[in-house]
């Protein structure tokens, strides 16, 4: 069985690639390399260089691969800068979504795992998230991911689409040493290359309404995720029936203040994080239950903050600048 893995050229991409293939799944990347790195992509997959905005090349990569499913993860997927850049966004996840689509449409593909976000919630008034809180969400970014789940469901009404979406919000560490976060934006990238060209590393607000001012969040490892996206695509293949929406959550929130902790921890630099102005668009508190993502896709928490930091920063060493 074949999957095309759009965005799989980038940093989750390339994870949930590898994750593929040890299943035993084909795989077909789309990746336009605007943000992913073609060197991400391994040995005998096939890469089809183009955005997807293009439906007649994903449409065409999908007949001749003879793809039965596929992973959506291509998109712009920095909500901050996207209340700078919402047109931008839009374009890039909706009407990207809707290409993909499209291509689905005229290739005869009706399974789907979609990447979304728990950025749909915005800050939601409940310490767990659950897959019926309220969506409500405060950036461009969390806007046009809910809008792509929208997608789904009307396509699925009309055509019979197989999907499910996947709500997650930071994903870090680094299963291999050659697939690492190039991020210009996330915080795992931007604090070990702060340390590592002897700067201080900044934390973007520390009053917002929780236990010590930062900013709390799920952070799940990379592995973990992408083993979870492999048993999505699965059951959708075997048609096993799945939820249209599910929260990859740890449960247990944790502060930008407690990975600045982590980060000293696995490097051995004693720093004090600078205090910064908060970001547009950033939530507070997100903080999500998986126990339906655990009964449905075996979702489960298997590395510790400091596995995450730790596998992270080697990561990076492993490819000096």
């Amino acid at each position: 069985m074949t999957v095309l893995v759009t965005g799989g050229a980038g940093y989750i991409g390339s994870h949930v690639v590898r994750a593929l293939g040890a299943a035993g799944l084909d795989c077909v990347v789309v990746d336009d390399l605007s943000s992913g790195h073609r060197q991400f992509v391994p040995d005998g997959v096939t890469f089809v260089d183009a955005t997807i905005l293009d439906a007649d090349v994903v449409a065409k990569a999908m007949v001749e691969h003879e793809v039965q499913a596929v992973v959506h993860l291509a998109g712009y997927k920095y909500a901050g800068v996207s209340v700078q850049r919402p047109l931008h966004t839009y374009e890039q996840n909706v009407q990207g979504t809707v290409a993909v689509l499209q291509a689905m449409q005229e290739s005869g593909v009706d399974n789907i795992v979609f990447s979304s976000s728990a950025a749909v919630y915005g800050t939601p008034d409940v310490d767990l998230v659950t897959e019926t809180t309220p969506t409500a969400p405060e950036s461009p970014y969390g806007e046009t991911k809910l809008i792509g789940e929208w997608l789904l469901r009307d396509a699925a009404r009309a055509s019979g689409l197989h999907h499910t979406s996947l709500r997650y919000f930071n994903v870090v560490g680094s299963a291999v040493p050659h697939l690492y976060d190039t991020s210009p934006h996330n915080l795992f990238p931007l604090v070990i290359e702060a340390l590592l060209e002897g700067r201080t590393p900044r934390i973007n607000g520390a009053d917002y309404p929780t236990a010590d001012g930062t900013c709390e969040r799920d952070y799940i490892h990379v592995a973990d995720l992408a083993d979870a996206h492999v048993v999505a695509a699965r059951r959708l293949l075997a048609g096993e029936p799945v939820e249209p929406v599910y929260n990859l959550g740890s449960g247990d929130g944790v502060s930008v203040r407690q990975i600045m902790d982590a980060v000293a921890r696995a490097t051995g630099i004693d720093f004090e994080p600078e205090i910064g102005e908060r970001r547009p668009g950033d939530p507070a508190r997100i903080v999500a239950s998986g126990e339906l993502a655990s009964r449905d896709l075996g979702w489960t928490m298997r590395h510790s903050i400091d596995d995450m930091v730790r596998s992270a920063w080697e990561a990076r060493h492993a490819h000096p600048a």
